[in-house]
């Protein structure tokens, strides 16, 4: 059977020779003009996965989800009606990776549009929440689509509950460097992680290193 034309892949179908920035579960292309922020404890334990290309940001995240078949449906489904539960309405459309969704939130810094786009593999699901000029126009996405062709995700084959998000680690150099910086100022405001596959999640993440691909 050949790979699937793009990604995501699963590692078992994953193209070889293509450098990556390797987080366990999830391997991030090395894309030009792509920007990785990644937001980690001091362990390297990694909580938000944010991609910066110019205007546009893309949060990444990886879920556990069962062999038989997807859970983006069902996962869609909460995601629209806790929108609602804050008094937003959410708009599903037509994307790439098949239905997507759409809403216009208030933040701190005023109304944003986001899109969602949910991605079933083999036992996991990658969602992603795309803002900026490319949440309401998917052409604007550019660089930013290039990466999601090339995710690699390694399930590995622990058995997990589903929903559960897949364990990101920091590579250890960048580990290091993270703890080394954290220890030499004040602590950043945390950004609660998803808890599942259903949660919004945050807003990108201001300031953190960016490791390199190895």
């Amino acid at each position: 059977m050949p790979p699937p034309a793009r990604g995501p892949y699963d590692i078992a179908e994953a193209p070889s020779e293509v450098e990556r920035l390797d987080l366990g579960s999830l391997q991030i292309p090395a894309t030009a003009d792509v920007e990785i922020r990644v937001q980690a404890n001091n362990e390297g334990v990694v909580q938000q996965v944010v991609l910066v290309n110019g205007d546009n940001a893309l949060q990444l995240g990886v879920f556990a989800a069962p062999r038989s078949e997807g859970i983006w449906d069902e996962v869609r489904e909460e995601i629209r009606k806790s929108l609602f539960g804050e008094g937003v309405a959410a708009e599903e459309t037509e994307g790439e990776y098949g239905v997507e969704l759409r809403a216009r939130v208030r933040t701190g810094d005023g109304l944003t549009d986001l899109r969602f786009i949910g991605i079933d593999g083999p036992r996991w699901m990658v969602r992603g929440v795309f803002q900026g000029p490319a949440a309401t126009d998917p052409s604007q996405a550019g660089r930013l689509v290039e990466v999601l062709h090339g995710l690699v995700v390694d399930r590995g084959q622990e058995a997990k509950p589903v929903r559960e998000p897949l364990p990101l680690r920091l590579p250890k150099d960048a580990a290091d460097s993270v703890s080394a910086q954290q220890a030499a100022e004040p602590a950043p405001p945390e950004v609660a992680p998803p808890s599942n596959g259903a949660a919004p999640g945050g807003p990108a993440p201001r300031r953190r290193p960016s490791p390199r691909p190895r």
